[in-house]
């Protein structure tokens, strides 16, 4: 069994190829989370408004686009869940994939825009400490 970091589930590793081949999954998913995340952006403050006015009956057009847009995101983000990958940081679409090299669980790095995964990274240290991935092993 792998090592736990708290509130994570490590128990799937990838290899490189594995990891690259979702690149395309990821990719979907974190673009439709991005733009969910644009509607919650422009309706928060008409939802917000009706928010207050909801005990004198008040509601809102935006109020159906904001809610899809919730699900949206939570659907997307449980998809990457059960693949086994971390996602990290929303805005920049940021994952890690746990994954075995010289005998310790670290995390392949990648980010949306990124062909293919180039990066590692040790489990406590984070994008800053992104490395780049020796290429001939897996």
């Amino acid at each position: 069994m792998a090592q736990r970091e708290e509130g994570q589930n490590l128990e799937r590793l990838f290899t490189l190829s594995e990891a690259n081949c979702l690149i395309p999954q990821l990719q979907e998913h974190l673009i439709a989370v991005k733009q969910a995340k644009a509607v919650l952006l422009r309706t928060k403050d008409e939802v917000k408004r009706a928010s207050a006015k909801a005990p004198l009956g008040g509601g809102s057009l935006a109020g159906p686009h904001y809610i899809t847009a919730l699900e949206q995101i939570s659907e997307n983000l449980q998809a990457i869940q059960e693949l086994g990958v971390l996602v990290k940081d929303l805005d920049i679409g940021l994952c890690d994939f746990p994954h075995m090299l010289n005998g310790r669980v670290v995390y392949l790095c990648w980010k949306l825009g990124e062909t293919e995964v180039q990066w590692w990274h040790e489990i406590n240290s984070g994008y800053t400490g992104r490395q780049p991935l020796d290429q001939e092993g897996d």
